[in-house]
Parts: C-alpha cells; sequence; structure tokens
C-alpha cells in the first residue's frame, strides 16, 4: 500500500471520527431529554402525561421509519440552511444528528424502564420531587445499560456515516465508493473495510469495558 493510499485513508478516517463524534454529542444531547420524557410521562410514573407521551412517540417514530439515505436527502436544505452548504463532513452531521437523536431516545426509554420501580416509589416515599428521582434514581441505576445503548448508537452512526459518504459527506463510506468500487481499486476497498471494522471493534470494546467498570464498582460498594 502507497503512501498515497494510506493519506486517503488516514484522510477518510479523521472526516469519519469528526462525524460519528459531533453527530453522536449532538443526537445524544436531543435524545437524552427526550428519553427521559418518554418514560416520566407515562401513566403512572413521576410527570404523567399520557397524551404528551402519546405524542412524542408518534414524532419519534416517523422519523425512525425513515431510512437513512432519504432522511439525509430530505434534511440536505436543512443542512445548507445552518453550514452554507450540503458537501462535506460538517453538513453530514445535521442530518445524522436528526437520524440519531430519536434512536438515542429510545434507547434511553428503554434503559431507564429497567430500573426497578420500587426504588422510584421509596425516592417519591421520602418526598423526592421529579427532578430529584429522574437524576438521582432513574439515570444512576440505569447508567451501565445506558453506555451499552449509546455504544451500539455508535456503531449505527458510523454505519450511517457510509451511507452519507454517497453523496458527498466524505469518510470512509466516500472513499470506498470512489475509488473502491467506481475504480476498481480492491486494494483500497479492502483498507476501507478492515478499518470500519476495527474501528466499530475499538468503539464496542470501549463501551462495554467502561459499562463492565461501572457495575464493578457499584458491585463493589453495595
Amino acid at each position: 500500500m502507497n503512501d498515497d493510499v494510506l493519506e486517503l485513508l488516514f484522510t477518510g478516517l479523521g472526516e469519519t471520527v469528526y462525524m460519528v463524534t459531533l453527530s453522536t454529542l449532538i443526537a445524544f444531547a436531543i435524545g437524552l431529554p427526550l428519553g427521559i420524557i418518554l418514560v416520566a410521562t407515562e401513566k403512572g410514573n413521576v410527570l404523567e402525561a399520557p397524551q404528551v407521551n402519546k405524542a412524542l412517540g408518534t414524532i419519534i417514530n416517523i422519523v425512525r421509519s425513515f431510512p437513512t439515505i432519504i432522511l439525509i436527502v430530505v434534511l440536505l436544505p436543512l443542512a445548507r440552511f445552518i453550514v452554507g452548504t450540503t458537501l462535506g463532513a460538517t453538513a453530514a452531521v445535521v442530518p445524522l444528528s436528526i437520524g440519531a437523536a430519536p434512536f438515542i431516545a429510545r434507547i434511553i426509554e428503554n434503559c431507564l424502564k429497567e430500573v426497578s420501580f420500587g426504588k422510584i416509589e421509596a425516592a417519591t416515599a421520602i418526598g423526592a420531587n421529579p427532578l430529584t428521582i429522574i437524576t438521582k434514581v432513574l439515570i444512576p441505576e440505569a447508567l451501565p445499560s445506558l453506555i451499552r445503548g449509546l455504544t451500539i448508537a455508535v456503531v449505527g452512526i458510523i454505519g450511517m456515516t457510509a451511507v452519507a459518504g454517497a453523496i458527498g459527506a466524505g469518510g470512509l463510506g466516500s472513499l470506498a465508493i470512489r475509488f473502491g468500487y467506481m475504480r476498481y481499486r480492491d486494494d483500497i476497498m479492502i483498507a476501507t473495510v478492515i478499518t470500519l471494522i476495527i474501528l466499530v471493534q475499538g468503539v464496542q470494546f470501549g463501551g462495554d469495558f467502561l459499562a463492565n467498570y461501572i457495575n464493578g464498582k457499584r458491585y463493589k460498594f453495595d
């Protein structure tokens, strides 16, 4: 593998990591409160509001129903409005963040639902307000599951960046399509696939390690 290929590979990797990191942070910032609201507004929970819960759940499901490539195309005008262009890694962050946020919201909802309702009742019995219950009971108790769920989301976003690469976002997906597929460069295609595998495995290992570490500390002090 010559220096030019390595340069292309490292450039593509840098663009992918940039898109994944920024999209994950923005999607998590949107998805976390949405997931909390979905749980808190359920019937019998701390902020019971069935109509709000149903409306929010419907909106989230609608956004999640869009295939990635269609969602990216639909949101290109919004990307142009926000960053001034529809091309490049920064422009891709807009649809990637919006596309990943509902997925993260559902992951957070499912993780928080795993917390024993008895712990919520106990906190309510001693006079804890809804905000305290959410921040001191629900999130800490669900933290290992949240980390594992976020790890799954990051892996999914990596896959989304590859799709975004097909319409000018850059990154490893674009590299594989423009050089590996269109120019029949099998060496670039193989190198790109191997790099993506290593990236995904690294994210999965890091997420599992952190979740297990937190679980271990919890059992140590219980």
